[in-house]
């Protein structure tokens, strides 16, 4: 069975779609990536206000108070992964009910 393959054929279509699928989540991934440095993350305080769902005000109490690390460079503040993660597990309270 000797069938011609056109760009027509549903086959044809469905692959060349998949194509685009995987080319378009590759670049997803190349825009998204964070770099690591010394085995870290590190995190702008747009992107943890945004994950923490608190304002960028929040953040700057947070530093004021000593809450949570940061580096400072410049005019950008940085905050590592796992200073983040760590504060998260220390105010971690587990759920209770009166009897």
């Amino acid at each position: 069975m000797n069938e011609l393959l056109t760009e027509e054929n549903a086959h044809v279509v469905s692959f060349f779609q998949r194509l685009d699928d995987i080319e378009e989540n590759v670049r997803s991934l190349s825009l998204n990536r964070k770099p690591v440095l010394n085995g870290e993350c590190y995190l702008t305080d747009q992107e943890l206000s945004e994950r923490l769902k608190v304002s960028r005000r929040t953040l700057q109490t947070y530093r004021n108070e000593g809450r949570i690390p940061y580096v400072q460079l410049g005019g950008k503040v940085l905050y590592r992964e796992s200073d983040v993660e760590r504060m998260l597990q220390e105010g971690y309270r587990k759920a209770w009910r009166l009897p």
